[in-house]
């Protein structure tokens, strides 16, 4: 059994078929990349996994357990991480103080976070801390900190809940080419160390092909393609969808 079965999700907005009966699956120990020009219903999809958009009709379906019309809380208790294409993260606070306080989410103890739950949980934010490089900075104020090192953070937190599966919207926006480079190499040896699974959007290109083990490709709402990187960038359907016939995907173009 897979990790995750998506079978049959859709979502219209009246007559508008947002998603169309999409499938996919994904196993622990893999980076999928769901990509597609503008308008192709990838955002819709990734939030439908993630509970933060109610699904028309269809199934999403993690170790068995049905997804659908449960309230992201919930999900995310049930081992599913969320990182956010804006870096979501307190700017007030300090690097160890944003992971204590996913940590005590994760426990149902956010209320007491200035009480000794907060010196409780600090080890353990540290250590998550330690997986993506950033124990070192523990105890500077998030604001502070650049821009690729708060998306670090961020996936510390993400990892709060030890998920299972780790939703990544546009992981890498708004960052310089080693930066994104970096942070990706740093998901891949995560998916691999922990054994968990990441479905992640984006739209910088030398990432996905790059670092995906398997991509998907949204076009008006249904997949068109699926595979690795040499049969996603020759795919004449993903050549017309992206570029009109007859143009390839450069394999270090940085956008599309």
């Amino acid at each position: 059994m897979s990790l995750l079965e998506v079978r049959n999700l859709s979502k219209h907005f009246g007559g508008n078929k947002a998603v169309d009966q999409v499938n996919f699956d994904i196993q622990e120990g893999e980076l999928l990349a769901l990509i597609g020009p503008n308008g192709a219903g990838k955002t819709t999809t990734f939030n439908m996994v993630g509970g933060q958009l109610p699904a028309s009709s269809g199934s999403v379906k993690l170790m068995g357990k049905e997804l659908v019309r449960m309230a992201p809380r919930k999900i995310a208790h049930m081992g599913v991480g969320r990182t956010f294409q804006i870096a979501a993260t307190f700017a007030s606070l300090t690097v160890v103080e944003n992971v204590q306080m996913a940590l005590l989410s994760h426990e149902k103890k956010i209320y007491s976070f200035f009480s000794t739950a907060s010196t409780q949980y600090r080890d353990r934010a540290l250590a998550l801390l330690a997986q993506v490089g950033m124990d070192e900075q523990a105890d500077r104020p998030c604001s502070e900190l650049a821009y690729g090192d708060v998306k670090r953070v961020e996936l510390a937190m993400g990892l709060a809940n030890e998920p299972k599966l780790l939703l990544m919207d546009e992981p890498t926006a708004g960052m310089a080419p080693k930066e994104r480079n970096d942070l990706m190499a740093l998901t891949k040896r995560l998916v691999i160390e922990r054994n968990m699974a990441v479905l992640f959007t984006e739209h910088s290109m030398d990432v996905v092909f790059a670092y995906a083990d398997r991509m998907l490709v949204l076009a008006r709402g249904q997949i068109i393609a699926e595979g690795g990187a040499e049969d996603i960038r020759n795919h004449p359907k993903v050549q017309e969808v992206y570029f009109g016939t007859g143009k390839t995907f450069e394999k270090n173009a940085e956008k599309v």
